[in-house]
């Protein structure tokens, strides 16, 4: 686990809960240890560990109080909404408070005339497209946990999802953010136009983790739903195959509304799980999305199933009522839940590449998973070339997890040395924090630094998460020049790299 900052609280838990139950109610400030721990951890159970407290504020003045307090005793402060992340980033600190954002959740404008909906952090993604729903609108952004993950977390990771590729990541889909600095003071960022005067640190505010302030009140775009939309579903002999035909696929100048791929793994547990009509004797399965109007989708549907059939895929299917067409999704969307019955433990990655790159980077995969025996089952954004790799292992079996963490390493720096990078929608926070010396040299890491300090000066919101400290960076590249390519010490570079 990464180095924590240099907090040092003065205050105990019992006099710090007590301040908090002057103006929060007491069932809501949370000190015994039975029921501190569901907050143990996010959606990424590898890393965990026990907060001091978790307050639940009702309101923004309530939040800021809980923000000022801290700030005085120097006390770190964690945000959290679902706790659905996959990063760790949400995990707590052992001296510090767990900031949840739960009770902010109410939908507090929907306005189809500017096509734009104002809600607090902790509302469900799926929310908010179910209520612009009667106005013929959704919001774009869709992850795969959009019935569960609220939209302070989105912001909070850069959320993207299955329609990412033409309707965009999180960011693209922001208009305005109000937000609690360290300090309790409260700012906005953005405005409800299109455009506004200044620095965009409303951008440098999305993905940021938590790391530069808790958000309290976003606005969001709103798009009106497509006149049509279908998929086409392709099986593949070969992962190769598949992989060449995405990037054939943008070629042909069609950017669909959303394309994916699955491999064999992948396919035969979500079909067994969600009866979708997938072919599980295929090797790789593509699903591509085209919306519009109706003329556009023929036109462009048309254009997909040729591609398909002449590159060689062994079996095509399209939707034909908006019914298939979500049985379709729902065996993608099911995914990860369902690979969780062929396997005791997953451990889900996520890196992405340049679209190129992926038929080269998934044999490089399946040569890896060999060579240290762990399965991998690959359900990712093939369109924005985000892969998420889920490494099959079994945490009850001596020294499988600590190869699962060395195989998840060694396939974010494969995503490094193509081009690409080792996150596009899960965050950084304590898993990927290893890898950040791969990408980043030290004085890309020194501004990082200098970014949180002058939001955060005294490090304590969200500490030891995102941003390796640069003895940890120059750690990581001692130990990585001292490796011969292929040498047995190259598994300990992950473990010991990592500062465990």
């Amino acid at each position: 686990m990464s180095d924590r900052q240099d907090v040092h609280p003065g205050v105990s838990r019992e006099v710090l809960a007590q301040k908090f139950r002057a103006f929060i109610d007491p069932e809501y400030v949370i000190s015994d240890d039975e029921t501190l721990k569901p907050y143990e951890c996010d959606g990424l159970s590898v890393y965990s560990e026990m907060p001091m407290l978790v307050v639940l504020p009702e309101t923004v003045e309530q939040a800021q109080q809980v923000l000022r307090i801290c700030h005085e005793e120097r006390v770190p402060v964690v945000a959290r909404g679902a706790g659905t992340g996959l990063c760790a980033g949400a995990m707590p600190h052992r001296e510090g408070v767990v900031l949840s954002m739960a009770k902010f959740n109410r939908i507090l404008e929907i306005n189809p005339v500017a096509r734009a909906a104002r809600v607090q952090p902790g509302v469900r993604n799926l929310a908010i497209s179910e209520a612009a729903g009667k106005y013929g609108l959704y919001y774009g952004p869709d992850p795969s946990s959009q019935i569960a993950c609220t939209i302070g977390g989105n912001v909070a990771e850069n959320s993207g999802g299955v329609h990412c590729l033409k309707y965009g990541l999180t960011v693209h889909n922001l208009l305005s953010v109000d937000l609690l600095t360290v300090e309790g003071e409260r700012i906005t960022l953005g405005s409800e136009g299109l455009d506004s005067c200044g620095m965009d640190l409303l951008a440098l505010m999305t993905g940021s983790e938590g790391l530069l302030g808790i958000v309290t009140e976003v606005r969001v775009k709103l798009l009106p739903k497509p006149e049509v939309a279908q998929v086409v579903m392709a099986g593949f002999d070969s992962v190769q195959t598949a992989g060449d035909a995405v990037g054939a696929i943008i070629a042909e100048g069609i950017i669909p509304g959303g394309l994916e791929m699955m491999d064999s793994h992948a396919i035969v547990a979500a079909e067994a799980f969600a009866k979708a009509g997938y072919p599980t004797e295929a090797k790789a399965l593509l699903l591509c999305e085209v919306d519009g109007t109706e003329e556009e989708v023929h036109e462009h549907i048309d254009a997909v199933e040729s591609l398909f059939k002449r590159l060689g895929a062994t079996s095509v299917r399209t939707s034909h009522n908006e019914e298939e067409r979500a049985r379709l999704w729902q065996g993608r969307k099911s995914a990860f839940p369902a690979v969780g019955r062929i396997s005791p433990d997953y451990y889900c990655m996520d890196g992405t590449i340049p679209r190129g790159q992926l038929a080269h980077v998934l044999t490089e995969m399946e040569r890896m998973s060999e060579a240290c025996g762990l399965r991998v089952a690959n359900v990712f954004h093939a369109g924005d070339g985000n892969l998420h790799p889920l490494i099959l292992f079994d945490a009850n079996v001596p020294g499988e997890l600590e190869k699962t963490e060395d195989f998840g390493g060694r396939i974010l720096e494969l995503c490094v040395a193509v081009g690409g990078c080792i996150t596009g929608e899960h965050g950084v926070g304590v898993e990927k924090i290893r890898q950040m010396p791969a990408q980043f040299n030290d004085l890309d890491i020194a501004q990082f630094h200098r970014i949180k300090a002058a939001f955060d000066p005294a490090g304590t919101l969200n500490p030891g998460k995102g941003i390796p400290t640069l003895r940890q960076c120059q750690e990581y590249r001692s130990l990585e020049m001292s490796i011969e390519p292929n040498s047995g010490a190259e598994n300990q570079l992950h473990r010991e790299g990592g500062h465990e």
